[in-house]
């Protein structure tokens, strides 16, 4: 110490001044632009090292879960519709839907038959319209005979005859009706000329439907009976199998029934006349007040089918 530097007494050192108290400036200024607090380095370290830790522990996976398989479009869609979910709901809706298509249908087949009718050209029509008289004919005859059988059987007064009388007349209808017997009475013959040999077996099927169609009650094409059991098949060129037997042509119709139903329906527009005339051959019908139906089918013995008695 210098000998110019004399110690100052207490009475000759400045007064100690208070610290101010900080303001809220100063104080707000230090808590967010001021210089913060340091935090000891070993606290950074823990928290980085628990960071850390928890990381680690997101992304690892436990060695217990395994990885589900990626699942195809038809799996995810198959899974997506089974097992199905349908609550009541859907149910009364699925059931109002399937009325309704039901109900459609119905509609559809109705109008799609309507359709048919009306699109007929007029030669269908006709013959769709003499067929059915001739049918409702036949049945005002049949139901006629059935109640004049009735009537008899009630008023004879020996009813055990005339019921014997009445089983031998259904008989003999029967017999008729299956080939069995010959049968004679009105009707139209029919012959076909086919010199180019166009006329097949489906012509002559359906010469003996329009016969049926129109009332006839006894059929022979040449010298083979026609009967419900009857079939056609072609041949050689010219030729027909009728049920086993070759027949040539001319195809000749003898046809027992009335003879103006059955010239009618084989001369109708689109008949079995015209249609004989676009195959190249000709078709012609002869009515007669009496014909005969000669050929005949042999009786068989049934081997397993027998009569049943009450």
């Amino acid at each position: 110490m210098s000998s110019d530097e004399a110690p100052r007494g207490p009475e000759d050192r400045e007064p100690e001044r208070a610290p101010e108290p900080e303001t809220a400036a100063e104080h707000a200024g230090e808590g967010v632009g001021g210089d913060m607090p340091e935090t000891p380095a070993h606290a950074d370290e823990a928290d980085a090292s628990a960071d850390s830790d928890e990381s680690e522990e997101s992304v690892e996976p436990s060695p217990e879960a395994k990885p589900e398989p990626a699942l195809s479009g038809r799996q995810r869609l198959a899974a997506a519709l089974w097992p199905p979910r349908v609550n009541r709901a859907q149910l009364v809706v699925a059931l109002l839907l399937f009325a309704l298509g039901l109900g459609v249908a119905f509609q559809v087949r109705a109008n799609t038959t309507q359709n048919q009718i009306r699109g007929a050209r007029q030669d269908d029509l006709v013959r769709i319209l003499d067929e059915v008289d001739a049918r409702q004919q036949r049945l005002d005859q049949e139901r006629t005979q059935l109640q004049q059988s009735l009537t008899q059987l009630q008023t004879s007064s020996n009813q055990a005859k005339e019921a014997q009388a009445q089983i031998q007349l259904k008989e003999q209808q029967l017999g008729v009706l299956a080939g069995t017997v010959a049968a004679t009475g009105p009707g139209v013959t029919l012959t076909i000329k086919d010199p180019g040999g166009n006329v097949q077996a489906a012509m002559l099927l359906n010469t003996l439907e329009e016969l049926r169609a129109a009332g006839a009650e006894a059929v022979q094409i040449n010298n083979v009976r026609v009967v419900a059991g009857t079939w056609f098949s072609d041949a050689n060129r010219g030729t027909v199998t009728i049920s086993g037997t070759t027949v040539s042509e001319p195809y000749v119709f003898t046809a027992i029934g009335n003879p103006q139903d059955l010239d009618t329906a084989l001369n109708i527009p689109g008949g079995v006349v015209q249609s004989v005339a676009s195959d190249k051959g000709t078709a012609t019908v002869k009515r007669s007040q009496s014909l005969d139906v000669t050929a005949l089918i042999p009786l068989s013995t049934p081997d397993y089918a027998h009569t049943t008695h009450p």
